[in-house]
């Protein structure tokens, strides 16, 4: 009898017939498959449409909090005290500090603006002041760059707001806050009617209401403020007011005193708000825990399921497992079997499972009108992940089917 070289009589199990063979019984029990598959399905879908509704649920708890957060920057001259304690100020802020800042990033809008003292002078709505009639405070005067509405989210009731255009030709025009306006008797501004500041006609061509961060401009008369310099010989202006993107405080803080006075930034005191609220971060954290348990929890009793299943499989096929042995296919190879079925039942539930899980997502974004917000690698994670979870389920099955004896095997059957 001729010898049988070393290579023939290699193990001629290759890995195609070892997905074969664990495929060949997937499709033979749909029911069975079907609720196996329904474990991984909910585990994977749970998980994915958890983590998918956490970011998802992250990201407006950050709207919420960034629409109320604090998104404004105010810039004022540093001051010291006298021997008197009166307070003085140190520094000037230039006349285009408004400009100098807007270049920076996280500014949206900046307007300079500084209150004139009138003294003796009054603010009417006509030339001529009546000396017989009751004396009447007259209204606040602000010199104003032109950005200063938007700074302060400021709404227009009528007319418009005066420009760059005003402000560099120094143009006698002005805007007047709603209680000004009232004071002052104008509620319309199509006439074209004039006020007049220490005797000088100034035409108003706006009126605004609902300052959110300046409710004190309701009460005044805004000029610009290069015609607040020429007719009133303002000498400093008193503020710059910058509105900022949420989250830009501490960045702008740093950089605005560089922007405005490169040789002396300590030279301005600077308030702003802080960064990203802890609140909202530990709200986001305790939000991504929560649904992290839960998605945990709905993938462990898929695992147990398709265990519960691969046992009841292994424990129906033991003639046939001891029938292989028996031809001579060893436990390894049965025990690779049985994993590598595990291994297709939780990659086809973690396929369906991840993609429900996603399509859940969007839908209820959808419905309330969120952005939904899913990672791709959570979805490719998930689906993956519903074979690791056949692996690991399908291992002590696996073992158990390679320690069938063929005797004790076809002796049950």
């Amino acid at each position: 009898m001729p010898l049988v070289p070393k290579a023939a009589r290699a193990d001629r199990f290759t890995f195609g017939d070892l997905l074969v063979e664990a495929t060949a019984d997937i499709g033979t029990r749909p029911a069975r498959l079907a609720m196996t598959v329904a474990g991984t399905i909910l585990g994977i879908g749970a998980l994915v449409a958890t983590l998918g509704f956490a970011q998802t649920a992250a990201g407006q708890i950050a709207r919420q909090f960034d629409a109320v957060a604090a998104t404004q920057v105010v810039v004022e001259p540093a001051s010291a005290r006298t021997a008197s304690g009166s307070q003085v100020a140190t520094s000037t802020l230039p006349w285009d500090s408004a400009d100098r800042v807007t270049r920076l990033v996280g500014v949206e809008a900046a307007a300079l603006l500084g209150e004139v003292d009138l003294g003796e002078e009054t603010i009417t709505a006509v030339p001529v002041n009546d000396p017989s009639a009751p004396a009447v405070a007259s209204p606040p005067l602000v010199g104003a760059t032109a950005d200063l509405l938007a700074v302060t989210d400021a709404r227009l009731i009528t007319g418009r707001m005066f420009d760059s255009g005003h402000e560099l030709r120094g143009d006698r025009v002005a805007v007047l806050g709603a209680r000004a306006a009232e004071r002052l008797g104008v509620n319309r501004v199509d006439s074209q009617p004039s006020i007049f500041v220490a005797g000088l006609a100034y035409a108003v061509i706006g009126i605004f209401d609902e300052p959110q961060r300046r409710a004190d401009l309701l009460d005044a008369v805004v000029i610009p403020l290069s015609a607040a310099r020429a007719d009133t010989a303002l000498a400093d202006a008193d503020e710059l007011v910058i509105r900022i993107a949420p989250g830009a405080g501490p960045q702008v803080a740093r950089q605005a005193g560089i922007a405005l006075a490169p040789d002396a930034p300590d030279s301005f005191d600077v308030s702003a708000p802080a960064g990203r609220s802890d609140l909202s971060s530990s709200v986001q954290a305790d939000v991504n825990v929560v649904f992290l348990i839960l998605g945990a929890i709905v993938l462990l009793a898929g695992g147990l399921g398709i265990a519960n299943v691969t046992m009841l499989t292994v424990m129906e096929r033991t003639p046939e497992i001891g029938l292989r042995r028996a031809l001579g296919s060893t436990g390894r190879q049965i025990a690779a079997q049985f994993v590598v079925e595990s291994i297709v039942i939780g990659l086809l539930g973690g396929l369906i499972g991840a993609s429900l899980g996603v399509m859940a997502v969007v839908a209820v974004s959808l419905l309330q009108q969120w952005t939904p917000i899913v990672d791709p690698f959570v979805a490719v994670g998930g689906a993956l992940l519903g074979a690791v979870v056949g692996l690991v389920a399908g291992g002590i099955p696996a073992r158990r089917a390679a320690r069938i004896e063929p005797v004790t095997a076809l002796r049950s059957a």
